[in-house]
């Protein structure tokens, strides 16, 4: 009797399939825009709950003694994919290939490593199950070879990565996009959250959805500083240092060396992949006034000029604006890259904003018609940027540091007089994704990894782990 429900139920997903339809469930957006005159409350980072999305049970878990374990999907070999029939009207379909390659049994992917050990290349390209079965623990593929093989994969893992169709995604984490309001409650860590050898603390600290982040209780030091920075990951040594202690004293060919003021920028927008996040904490500033530091939200205001003048911002993301660093007579860094325009997008998707004026090179890319509406669209760009609604002031003081995600806040300084000393570091945007990644393992687990790291986990990781 099971067997036959079964089979009704695959055969109304064959016809679900032959029909070419799958449930398409709307994602949310990504960014959650905070107008510049919103409440104290929605920037507070104590109020920002990050709860787990809540996993699906495994079909061998049941809900009670008294309940029965639900069936697992329901399984059938074709001619070159395996077809699996979630319900009756949700289907996924693998090639055999494509199974044979991420099967992870212990001799085709080493468990501690989390490194391949089958041969790609060894896998006949026509190869085919000799049987598949759907099992509660997730689904049994067996394969032709002189030593027979049995491959096992989870079903969350299988539902999470199906390409034939692509089933519907958890939305992706919003942002918080913020204007000068944020100046009444900015996010907050203190230096003993970020410190703290349980992580959890790293964990508020470097999860923020704002783009930066204050540490309060700072001790006053380079080496406390250094070793905050180091909390995150590896710092990135450039022409600047690795990690750097400097005044007003144009040690280093760059106006960040000087008194002047400088307007909301960017880092090193002349690397072919600029740093993902700054580090800086005053020091020390006597015998003078000024040195206001800057913060705007880059997101923020691209979503403005992308609102009021889609034009400009077409232009902003697409015309490569060339850079340069050229003030160390050792050093002339330029991108070898053109793909460098003010706001970078990947599948449609804000991702980046690189822009630093007083780094800009010569604009050879531009078609004729393009110079002036460009001029024209930085010009907007500018006057978004530099708006009472978008600009950020806070005076730092000894104590405080303050970390930016450089691919997204911009950041600048008023002029000021007497002795300002600052000291601070540059993070990779790889090193901060890992250290983030390893965080949320432990405080926030994907479903695939709830479901499968009591049973698969191997030195600390499961080898379902979506990321590999």
């Amino acid at each position: 009797m099971r067997a036959s429900k079964a089979l009704l139920q695959y055969s109304r997903c064959l016809r679900v399939a032959a029909a070419g339809s799958s449930r398409n469930i709307p994602v949310a957006r990504r960014w959650k825009h905070i107008p510049g005159t919103a409440s104290a409350a929605s920037f507070s980072s104590s109020s920002i709950a990050r709860t787990p999305r809540p996993s699906t049970p495994s079909p061998s878990t049941s809900q009670g003694s008294s309940e029965v374990a639900p069936a697992p999907p329901t399984s059938r070999i074709d001619d070159r994919k395996v077809v699996l029939g979630w319900d009756t009207t949700t289907y996924s379909r693998y090639h055999h290939i494509w199974l044979r390659d991420h099967c992870r049994c212990p001799q085709c992917f080493h468990p501690i490593t989390k490194q391949r050990l089958l041969n790609t290349f060894d896998i006949p390209a026509d190869i085919k199950p000799t049987h598949v079965e759907s099992k509660p623990e997730g689904l049994e593929v067996h394969w032709p070879s002189s030593q027979p093989h049995t491959s096992l994969y989870p079903w969350s893992w299988l539902r999470h990565n199906s390409y034939d169709p692509p089933l519907a995604r958890p939305p992706p984490t919003e942002y918080i996009l913020w204007g000068a309001k944020i100046l009444q409650d900015p996010p907050l860590v203190t230096y003993e959250e970020a410190m703290a050898q349980d992580g959890r603390g790293l964990y508020k600290w470097l999860s923020n959805v704002f783009g930066f982040c204050f540490v309060s209780g700072v001790p006053a030091t380079p080496e406390a500083t250094e070793g905050l920075s180091r909390r995150i990951g590896f710092i990135r040594e450039t022409q600047y240092g690795t990690f750097w202690d400097f005044t007003s004293d144009l040690a280093k060919g760059d106006t960040a060396y000087t008194t002047l003021a400088l307007g909301a920028h960017t880092d090193t927008t002349y690397f072919t992949d600029p740093c993902g996040l700054q580090l800086f904490h005053l020091l020390e500033h006597s015998g003078g006034t000024g040195g206001a530091t800057l913060l705007v939200d880059g997101f923020y205001v691209a979503s403005i000029l992308k609102e009021l003048h889609p034009e400009a911002y077409e232009l902003l993301s697409t015309v490569p604006v060339p850079t340069h660093a050229a003030g160390e007579p050792e050093a002339l860094y330029t991108p070898s890259t053109r793909s460098t325009p003010v706001l970078k997008h990947e599948d449609g998707e804000l991702v980046q904003v690189r822009w630093n004026n007083d780094d800009r090179s010569v604009l050879r890319n531009l078609r004729p018609d393009q110079v002036e509406p460009w001029y024209d669209a930085i010009r907007l760009w500018y006057k978004l940027l530099s708006s009472p609604d978008s600009e950020y002031w806070v005076q730092l003081s000894p104590g405080t540091a303050v970390v930016v995600d450089n691919h997204r806040v911009l950041h600048g300084r008023s002029a000021f007089t007497g002795k300002r000393r600052m000291c601070g570091a540059y993070i990779g945007t790889d090193e901060y994704r890992s250290k983030l990644a390893v965080l949320s393992e432990r405080f926030a687990p994907d479903p695939v990894t709830q479901d499968t790291a009591a049973t698969a986990s191997v030195n600390g990781r499961s080898i379902w782990h979506p990321a590999l």
